[in-house]
C-alpha cells in the first residue's frame, strides 16, 4: 500500500470514531455544538492525531487504545487554531478554505468552542489513566510549548529577530504538538526508551521543518491549495524563515531537517511510512 492510500485509510478510519465524541448539533447548547462540529469538520489534514496512532503501532501495539488519545489531540489542534484565527491574534478569515469560526458564528462563540474542546480534549486524556499522557500533552501546549511560542510570535511581530528566538517560535508553536503526537503514541505504547529518544528526534526535525514549509507557502502557495489567507504573514510582519533567510534558504534548511528526522529512526524498525511522510511535508512546497 501506498503511503498516500495508507494516510487516507487511516484519516477515514480516525474521523469514524472521532465523530462520536460529540453531541449532535441540536443537543444544547445548540449554537456550541454547530460550532465545534463546524470547525471539527471543516477539513484538515488530521496529521497529528495519525502520527499517534502511526507511532503506537511503530511501538509493537495494534489495539485501539490509542484512538482516544489521537482524538483530543485533533481537538487540541483544532482549538488552538480557533484561537489563532481570532482578530486579537492572527485575525483571520478563511481556515481550512472556509470562514474562520468566529466569522461562521462570533467571536465569544469562537472562544468559548475552542475552550470546550480543550476541556473534551483532556476529559479524553484523563480516560487514558495514563498520568503521564496528560503530562506530556499539557506540557507541550502549555507556557514552555504552544502557548508559549504563540505569546513571542504575537510579540515579535513587526520586529526583528534571529535565528535563535526564530527557532524557538517554531519549535513551541507548532513542533511541540507534532513531536508530542508521536511520543504519546509510544508512551502509551510501552516503548523503550530508545524508541522514545528516536520519536522524539525524529518528531522534533519534522515539526519545525512543516513550520518551515508553511512559512514558504504562505508566499508561494495559493488560498486555494492551502484553505486559509496567503500572505498574511507578510501582511502582519510575521517572524519567519523566508523573512530573516529568504525562500532559497529556508528550503534548504526545511530539506536538512527532513534529512535529519529521517535519520533519527531506528535502523531496525519498519520506518518506511515516517520516512514517506517527511518526505510529504519537504514536498509540499515543490
Amino acid at each position: 500500500m501506498d503511503f498516500k492510500t495508507a494516510f487516507e485509510k487511516e484519516k477515514r478510519r480516525f474521523e469514524d470514531c472521532l465523530e462520536k465524541c460529540f453531541p449532535p448539533e441540536n443537543a444544547k447548547p445548540e449554537v456550541l455544538n454547530k460550532a465545534i462540529r463546524y470547525s471539527m469538520f471543516s477539513g484538515g489534514k488530521r496529521l497529528r492525531p495519525i502520527l499517534a496512532i502511526w507511532a503506537y503501532k511503530w511501538a509493537g501495539k495494534t489495539d485501539d487504545d490509542i484512538i482516544p488519545v489521537a482524538c483530543a489531540l485533533e481537538m487540541i489542534h483544532t482549538y488552538s487554531l480557533i484561537h489563532d484565527d481570532l482578530p486579537a491574534m492572527d485575525n483571520d478569515d478563511l481556515r481550512r478554505g472556509k470562514p474562520t469560526c468566529h466569522k461562521a458564528f462570533n467571536e465569544g462563540i469562537a472562544i468559548l468552542t475552542g475552550d470546550a474542546l480543550h476541556a473534551l480534549a483532556f476529559e479524553l486524556l484523563a480516560k487514558t489513566r495514563k498520568i503521564e499522557i496528560v503530562d506530556e500533552v499539557a506540557k507541550a501546549i502549555g507556557i514552555n510549548g504552544l502557548v508559549g511560542g504563540q505569546v513571542v510570535d504575537l510579540e515579535v511581530e513587526g520586529k526583528e529577530v534571529n535565528a535563535e528566538m526564530l527557532e524557538y517560535i517554531h519549535r513551541n508553536k507548532t513542533a511541540s504538538l507534532i513531536c508530542v503526537s508521536l511520543r504519546c503514541g509510544v508512551i502509551l505504547a510501552e516503548g523503550t526508551p530508545k524508541e522514545l529518544t528516536a520519536i522524539t528526534n525524529y518528531g522534533n526535525k519534522m515539526g519545525l521543518a512543516f513550520q518551515i514549509v508553511d512559512d514558504i507557502l504562505d508566499i508561494k502557495g495559493s488560498t486555494k491549495e492551502l484553505g486559509k489567507t496567503v500572505g498574511s504573514d507578510l501582511h502582519q510582519d510575521k517572524a519567519t524563515y523566508p523573512k530573516l533567510f529568504g525562500i532559497e534558504k529556508s528550503e534548504e534548511i526545511a530539506r536538512r531537517l527532513i534529512d535529519e528526522a529521517k535519520a533519527s529512526l531506528l535502523t531496525d524498525k519498519e520506518n518506511k511510512l515516517f520516512y514517506e511522510l517527511a518526505d510529504f511535508v519537504i514536498n509540499r512546497v515543490y
